[in-house]
């Protein structure tokens, strides 16, 4: 019998999903556990396998399309089987957001077409005002910040919304409830202005300039969204300050440089410099914990565990995994966690639970040739260190015999950016300099 595929659950506190794009059309052939299409969520991009071989009789929706989970999404079918009407849905569409770009670049002579949806789904009938203005609602929120809105009898509405085309947030809604603000009061019946006069928010902005010939316009993907939401968040939540400070990692190169073939083959592991700088980091916050700390309101909350979000870039954007409780691991340990979580990473194998509950991060983008950067707080933590290229540079060290002497050492800059509302800058000089002596003078023991 015909077999359903469902928008899965990817995790307790997701309730929807983005249909991204389909890796087969309708009547394809489709082996069991097969990447079948990919979905993004608030917190992670993943491939969907097929719950079934067979053929892929129907796509019940196409790309850009938001869905309540367990929702039917397709239908695979034996070959040859007969496929009835489209099956019950578990529930209607949430929301139909702009798809994800083509892998492909479009240009003004080559459109890129759409993934066909099958003609046997009948298109919807036009909402009523009131289903249209309750879509609007749903478009522009969160499951989470609409169970905080019932929660505290708020209508989102009444939220101004600084995400993604006027999206509230949470961010939004908790300082909305902060500040005390409360929904209006309803008019008696009499007096209630009709339903036109309020026209419904708009959810695209109109463009500021007319695409000419020599360029084209694309729309963002959902991931790019999320980034651009988040980041917009932290910029308005935290006064960001920054500090620079150079270390010379000589020793760490010859490490390296002298153990990784070993170091390899007793472990099945590339040794990386991402595993050094954890080491050091996790060092500095057990020195200083506020550096570990986030806010709560008007609270500051100490974490007992240090969980290193580690930012991986990817083809079309940045996701930051989750090392928990990096103070229990080794630097193998470590170098293990980095190599497993980068890699399912890119290949969208990660759980929702693994880009969340960091306590602190690090970003590294130094082996793509940059001197340092100075990036955004991931919220809530309060600080984030970034690693800039290592180079060859001469500098004056101190010899054994106390001269001074010039001398070809490998340095790199590693920086800081901090919440000037918890930590002052002191404290991430102080946490810095931890940092910079653990990098220069530790013995790692590589196992």
């Amino acid at each position: 019998m015909p077999s359903n595929v469902l928008m899965p659950q990817m995790g307790e506190s997701i309730a929807e999903g983005t249909i991204v794009r389909w890796f087969k059309n309708v009547g394809d052939t489709v082996v069991k556990d097969e990447p079948l299409l990919e979905i993004s969520t608030d917190k992670v991009d993943a491939e969907v396998p097929a719950p079934a071989s067979g053929v892929l009789a129907q796509i019940l929706h196409g790309p850009g399309t938001t869905l309540a989970v367990e929702t039917v999404i397709a239908v695979i079918a034996q070959p040859g089987e007969a496929v009835g009407a489209a099956p019950s849905l578990a529930a209607e569409p949430v929301a139909t957001v702009a798809p994800a770009p083509p892998t492909q670049e479009p240009t003004p002579e080559q459109p890129v077409p759409a993934t066909p949806v099958p003609s046997t789904v009948a298109p919807a009938e036009p909402p009523a005002p009131a289903a249209e203005e309750a879509e609007l609602v749903r478009q522009r929120s969160s499951p989470l910040v609409r169970k905080i809105a019932r929660e505290h009898g708020i209508d989102i509405a009444a939220v101004p919304g600084t995400g993604i085309h006027g999206r509230v947030t949470k961010d939004d809604i908790m300082g909305f409830i902060e500040r005390g603000a409360t929904p209006p009061a309803a008019l008696p019946a009499s007096t209630a202005p009709p339903a036109a006069e309020t026209p419904p928010p708009t959810l695209v902005p109109t463009p500021s300039e007319p695409v000419g010939p020599d360029s084209y316009r694309e729309p963002l993907s959902i991931m790019r969204q999320r980034i651009a939401e988040h980041m917009v968040m932290s910029r308005r939540t935290s006064p960001h300050v920054h500090t620079v400070f150079e270390v010379d990692v000589t020793r760490i190169v010859r490490t390296r440089e002298r153990e990784s073939t070993a170091f390899e083959a007793r472990h099945g592991l590339k040794l990386t410099y991402t595993p050094f700088f954890l080491a050091a980091v996790v060092e500095g916050l057990k020195a200083f914990p506020v550096v570990n700390a986030s806010i709560d309101g008007t609270d500051v909350v100490y974490h007992r565990h240090i969980n290193l979000g580690v930012a991986v870039a990817l083809p079309n954007g940045l996701i930051v995994p989750v090392i928990k409780r990096a103070e229990e691991l080794s630097l193998i340990g470590l170098q293990r966690a980095v190599t497993d979580l980068a890699t399912r990473a890119r290949n969208k194998q990660l759980k929702p639970d693994e880009v969340q509950g960091s306590t602190f991060s690090v970003t590294n983008p130094g082996p793509y040739g940059g001197l340092y950067g100075l990036p955004i707080i991931n919220q809530p933590n309060v600080a984030i260190l970034s690693t800039g290229g290592i180079h060859k540079r001469p500098t004056v060290i101190t010899d054994s015999d106390g001269n001074d002497v010039i001398a070809v050492r490998s340095l790199m800059l590693i920086a800081l950016s901090f919440d000037h509302r918890l930590v002052d800058g002191a404290t991430a000089d102080q946490f810095m300099a931890k940092v910079k002596q653990v990098l220069e003078t530790a013995e790692f023991q590589l196992g």
